[in-house]
């Protein structure tokens, strides 16, 4: 599939899927979304010094690095774990300059260390910073009661609706452990509906910019 760099609102950069007309970011801002979604309503709830983090659909790394960047401010000790079933590729990684959209030019280093390590091994980032890459499907995670967060950042339901089902949820639901949280900047009803019917407790919160709502799921039973 065709694919390109586009530049989003925020002026932060992200790649556009052009046979899908699907971003790996809001086109609103990128930055911006990331921040709202998955730090301001997910890191931000967790005072413990050590969390066990997941996400789903590592893609650009945006996500892992704006979390390492938090993570060094907030005094956190984080391990990640990023599940990516198509990496991004080198030339697409050079043109997205996130640590200079970031204004935090030290960035750059870890950014290309999180995407030079291997796969399938778990590498310290940073002092504070693990991360270990999957290249697999979401399907196949078969963690139990490991992650303290997820981010849930799959390509939308209108382009991959088998990535937000009661299936896929209840990986999700079983890999988090008790009081753990799923985070999403999807809204739409059936995802929520599928949240529920696993065992979750969902709660619809304001969305990033360009996006009224989104979800936030709650494990509330072991």
């Amino acid at each position: 599939m065709k694919r390109k760099i586009i530049t989003t609102a925020d002026g932060s950069k992200t790649i556009q899927i052009e046979d899908w007309n699907e971003q790996y970011h809001s086109t609103h801002g990128a930055i911006q979304e990331a921040y709202h979604v998955f730090i301001k309503n997910g890191l931000s709830l967790f005072d413990d010094r050590q969390l066990s983090i997941l996400e789903i659909g590592f893609g650009t790394g945006l996500n892992a690095l704006i979390t390492l960047l938090e993570s060094e401010k907030r005094g956190l000790d984080i391990s990640y774990k990023g599940v990516e079933a198509y990496p991004v590729v080198p030339e697409e990684l050079e043109q997205l300059e996130y640590a200079e959209a970031l204004e935090a030019g030290d960035l750059e280093q870890y950014f290309i260390k999180m995407h030079q390590t291997s796969w399938e091994e778990l590498h310290a980032i940073a002092t504070n910073f693990s991360l270990i890459k999957q290249q697999s499907d979401f399907r196949e995670i078969a963690d139990i009661n490991v992650f303290d967060l997820i981010y849930f950042d799959a390509f939308g339901a209108r382009v991959q609706p088998e990535l937000w089902t009661e299936e896929v949820f209840a990986i999700m639901y079983r890999s988090l452990k008790k009081d753990g949280v799923l985070v999403t900047y999807s809204a739409k009803g059936s995802v929520r509906r599928a949240m529920q019917a696993v065992g979750f407790v969902v709660e619809r919160l304001p969305g990033p910019p360009g996006k009224r709502e989104m979800l936030r799921a709650i494990k509330v039973s072991q």
